[in-house]
């Protein structure tokens, strides 16, 4: 009995020693907190939007004049280079995914959880996305493929755009996320950037 108390005893440990900052963490969410994540997640979305409907100039809008998009095919800086980069893509996946007639199929790109830090005119996100296009059996939709947005954002002239937008594809050997927890790197980055401020 006194084996088995010791035993609960180092799981209650370690249990506790794991509820690290992006398990359990103690951020203390600033004031304009929600009305900050509210624009973010507003620019994901249209982000997402555009993308799926090759609005191109929406799309570059999403980021900074010098921002960046690191996809598996490379990573691309400024609206012209994104632009580009972007259209091919949509050209690729238009021949990727079909309907039954071989026409492009429509693609459907759909954003889930997110994590947001917000310090002043700065954040940073993680988020998990999917996406699915009607090439099933009789074009029916059947979900694709999934991964992680790694955001870094800045506010510029009151409106939040991304500086820095990372695709990671979970199917796609050495663009997976982990093994760690993602959360844990923009909790990380929010905080040496508050404390490289505060000073």
């Amino acid at each position: 009995m006194n084996l088995i108390r010791k035993c609960m005893t180092l799981l209650a440990a370690i249990g506790v020693a794991m509820a690290t900052p992006a398990l359990a963490q103690d951020y203390d969410y600033p004031d304009n907190y929600a009305a900050d994540r509210a624009e973010i997640e507003d620019l994901m979305a249209r982000y997402l939007f555009a993308m799926d409907y090759g609005d191109l100039d929406a799309y570059v809008a999403t980021f900074t004049p010098d921002g960046s998009i690191e996809f598996a095919s490379g990573t691309f800086t400024g609206h012209a280079e994104i632009r580009e980069a972007v259209g091919r893509f949509k050209d690729a996946i238009g021949q990727f995914y079909t309907t039954e007639d071989g026409s492009p199929a429509a693609l459907r790109h759909v954003l889930l959880q997110s994590v947001v830090r917000v310090e002043g005119d700065r954040a940073w996100s993680t988020s998990l996305w999917m996406e699915m296009a009607n090439d099933g059996p009789g074009d029916s939709f059947k979900m694709g493929t999934f991964g992680i947005y790694e955001d870094e954002l800045v506010r510029v002239d009151g409106r939040w755009l991304f500086s820095r937008r990372v695709v990671l594809n979970e199917f796609l050997e050495g663009r997976e996320s982990g093994p760690d927890n993602p959360v844990r790197d923009i909790d990380a980055a929010a905080q040496a950037y508050r404390e490289a401020t505060a000073e």
